[in-house]
């Protein structure tokens, strides 16, 4: 049986010794880094007292790179605030339209991007990197489903679940909501995932390795198990709520209570990631079949149709490949792929029939990276727009995803590494 405790998440009166030293005043527009002006240091809570009424929800994007987070506006791409982070730092949304989760050594600290929407009125502040840490060493993936948002600590294979509206009170509370943390037995580089009836979800493995993925009920006792997934990493729901995880000779299917593998077509088909949408059973994953491949280019993808526990895999476009940032799904269930020719490439998946149609040209070509960490192009897909990055250029651009038409684009000055949109 695994132990499933809540807890109060309070806010540190510091961040640990380490990450104090790497974090430094905000700087730029915002001026209200952590503990600057604007927020209340001892507790990390945002003032609301400067915040100004909005004629609609006002997203924003928070945008990192070698030495800091940019907060833009979503709409006019325009730099809101440069907040200064130093070290490698991800981010992504915390599911509550407003904060965003980054990843810093002390745990995910909450960032506030200053735009949210209550009681049916839209509202706007400066941005501000709070002192509020969900603690857990070595950082690792964010899950948000449901009502519930889900952090997982690759250093102590630890869950972190909460509600996801109520981080909403932190700016007034000054605390972090209440959470619940599942443990693994051994720590590792993992992923969970809790699901609307209170399974959890969650991946086997330790420090050498990853095997599969185990199902603990409400109280913490286990249900179901496969160790057939080696390599395990990635996630996400369909239609109907089917769980699909990534594994290096194929996918893995949660549904109704048991595992089932669907197995790669090729000896060696690695998925890492899943691409999504709660409305189709399609499920879209990053591929590669080629075990002893350099770098981080792929060329195909696997397209798994959960309900008829099938899969098929999907060449790109001839000379243009991808990589695990450059693919998002659209409102109509179909997808839209970065390719390296800087062009998004549509992928019919509504229909099942997995063939790419219209083109729309938005950077110049690019190379992918030397290392997964280095910059390099990425998508992200919210709504009828997708946005993309451009390190090269230190640009940002906002595309019609109907038309393709470039709506919007915003000079960052930086190379932007990872960005999380959040709708305000």
């Amino acid at each position: 049986m695994t132990q499933r405790h809540r807890t109060r998440a309070l806010a540190g009166l510091a961040l640990a010794a380490s990450a104090a030293l790497a974090l430094t005043a905000c700087s730029g527009t915002a001026g209200s880094g952590a503990g600057g002006a604007g927020g209340d240091a001892a507790t990390g809570a945002v003032s609301e007292a400067g915040a100004t009424t909005a004629s609609s929800a006002q997203p924003r994007i928070a945008a990192t790179y070698d030495g800091g987070v940019l907060v833009l506006d979503a709409t006019t791409l325009e730099t809101v605030a440069d907040i200064e982070l130093a070290g490698f730092t991800r981010v992504n949304p915390a599911g509550d339209g407003r904060h965003v989760l980054v990843s810093t050594e002390a745990g995910f600290q909450v960032l506030d991007t200053g735009a949210w929407t209550a009681d049916g009125k839209s509202y706007t502040a400066e941005p501000e990197l709070t002192d509020l840490v969900f603690e857990a060493p070595t950082p690792g993936h964010v899950v948000r489903h449901g009502d519930k948002t889900i952090l997982f600590s690759d250093g102590t294979g630890d869950t972190t679940v909460f509600e996801t509206a109520d981080l909403l009170d932190v700016s007034s509370t000054g605390e972090l909501p209440a959470t619940e943390t599942i443990s693994s037995p051994e720590a590792h580089h993992g992923v969970s995932i809790e699901l609307e009836d209170g399974t959890l979800l969650t991946t086997i493995g330790d420090s050498e390795s990853r095997v599969g993925v185990r199902a603990l009920d409400a109280d913490g006792e286990e249900t179901a198990r496969s160790e057939e997934c080696p390599s395990v990493h990635g996630e996400g729901t369909t239609a109907d709520e089917v769980a699909v995880f990534g594994c290096s000779d194929g996918v893995l299917l949660y549904d109704d209570g048991a595992f089932t593998k669907i197995a790669a077509a090729d000896e060696y088909g690695r998925t890492g990631n899943a691409y999504v949408t709660d409305s189709s059973p399609v499920m879209l994953g990053d591929y590669n079949s080629d075990p002893d491949s350099e770098g981080y280019e792929l060329t195909q993808l696997t397209m798994v149709d959960t309900a008829a526990a099938s899969s098929q895999v999907l060449d790109l476009p001839s000379g243009v490949a991808y990589t695990w940032k450059g693919v998002g799904r659209t409102a109509d269930d179909d997808a839209l792929v970065l390719g390296t020719d800087g062009a998004l490439h549509v992928l019919d998946v509504g229909t099942g029939t997995g063939s790419f149609g219209a083109s729309y040209p938005v950077i110049g070509a690019w190379e992918g990276p030397a290392e997964w960490q280095d910059s390099h192009p990425s998508l992200s897909v919210v709504g009828d727009t997708a946005y993309v990055t451009d390190p090269a250029s230190g640009s940002i651009h906002a595309v019609d995803v109907a038309t393709g038409e470039v709506t919007a684009t915003g000079d960052l000055g930086v190379a932007a590494n990872e960005i999380a949109v959040v709708t305000g």
